[in-house]
């Protein structure tokens, strides 16, 4: 099994998104020798492939000559296994030399666009719209594809429809984020996005996804129905994460997730010291980590999603109660979503049952929607 280790070269951004709770002013930049030292920790650590992801802040402040020497290190190492690259950036500082070099890797950038450029520039700055667009057209050049994050906030909500039709007319797949409350600041609360809204939202997303399953890819909805069939998560937020990913701020210091970096009590252990997952289970963070997983066991156990949501994210739960006893507070979102999909996909049994025993097998004509089970089985 594949685990994951997110690497925060800087909490650093040249970005100013309004509701950004992830970036610091003049934060300190990694040095390559913490590279070299993920390489040194990974020898002993355990037996299975890596995948590495790049994240931040804004990870290209980095530079191209961090990453030229990084990528070979951690991609031909003896000491592990490297099953891939990914990127999270707002592109800005991506140039030829850079893209050139991220091909040769096959590193897979996804990038945050909130919609049309007037949106978007409003929840993330003036200019933020083109100087991403541009450098997501330079990636496309050298055949690398983009996927994109889309924030929805309090504001954005009301532009739903508008920005479904941005991403689907330009054929751009998709994560839908909700923006969210901080414990480190009260920047993002006017923004957060009500957890009914959101529900709402992802229904109606559904709907509207059912008819163009073959025209572009919102991950939250095919990871949801994934999920639902298969009765496990498949994406981190509804799965039990803890230990399968870990994060390496630029000091080395290991944290559960990239969402805490930065956060000193959620400091798990450190790749100078090459801990091992018993040593970083010692921690007050695995403590406070495992006690959110237990009180999810106790206060969800009667939650028929229970297997297949997990409480949500950890962060989330602890960010909105500043307790690890707390799920995540888009639970009720997660309710709305997770059951339309299980009504969906009884109706669609109920059809096949009924097909079965001569009655008419469902057949699906040009126009019309595709079927929950289309969505459900979509590779």
């Amino acid at each position: 099994m594949t685990f994951h280790v997110m690497i925060i070269p800087t909490l650093g951004c040249p970005s100013n998104c309004a509701y950004c709770w992830g970036s610091e002013e003049n934060a300190e930049l990694m040095d390559i020798d913490v590279i070299h030292k993920i390489v040194e920790w990974l020898a002993d650590f355990r037996d299975e492939p890596v995948h590495f992801t790049f994240h931040g802040g804004e990870p290209l402040l980095a530079g191209y000559d961090f990453y030229k020497e990084a990528l070979p290190l951690l991609n031909d190492a003896e000491t592990h296994e490297t099953e891939g690259f990914s990127l999270q950036s707002n592109l800005w500082l991506l140039d030829e030399e850079m893209v050139e070099l991220f091909s040769k890797y096959n590193i897979a950038i996804s990038t945050s666009i909130d919609g049309p450029k007037e949106i978007n520039d409003y929840q993330r700055g003036e200019g933020y719209f083109d100087k991403t667009m541009k450098s997501v057209k330079l990636a496309t050049d050298h055949d690398i594809q983009i996927n994109f994050v889309c924030t929805f906030t309090s504001y954005s909500k009301d532009f739903s429809d508008e920005i479904y039709d941005f991403f689907k007319a330009n054929g751009l797949n998709l994560k839908i984020h909700a923006a969210l409350p901080s414990l480190r600041g009260d920047n993002a609360d006017p923004w957060a996005l009500p957890q009914e809204e959101h529900g709402k939202l992802l229904i109606d997303w559904l709907d509207k996804y059912l008819y163009d399953l073959d025209k572009f890819v919102i991950m939250d909805l095919d990871h949801i129905a994934k999920s639902s069939l298969r009765r496990v998560g498949t994406l981190c937020t509804f799965n039990d994460c803890m230990g399968t990913t870990l994060a390496v701020g630029h000091d080395g210091s290991i944290y559960p997730c990239y969402r805490f970096v930065g956060m000193d009590e959620y400091i798990m252990g450190n790749v100078y010291d090459k801990p091992s997952m018993e040593d970083l289970e010692k921690s007050e963070a695995w403590a406070k980590l495992m006690e959110f997983k237990n009180f999810v066991d106790e206060d969800c156990a009667d939650c028929k999603f229970i297997r297949f949501c997990r409480g949500g994210c950890p962060y989330n739960g602890i960010v909105a109660t500043q307790s690890p006893r707390a799920v995540d507070p888009q639970c009720e979102a997660y309710k709305m979503i997770f059951g339309e999909v299980s009504r969906r996909a009884n109706e669609d049994f109920k059809k096949n049952a009924m097909a079965a025993f001569g009655g008419v097998p469902p057949v699906r004509k040009e126009g019309d929607p595709f079927s929950i089970m289309d969505l459900m089985t979509k590779m």
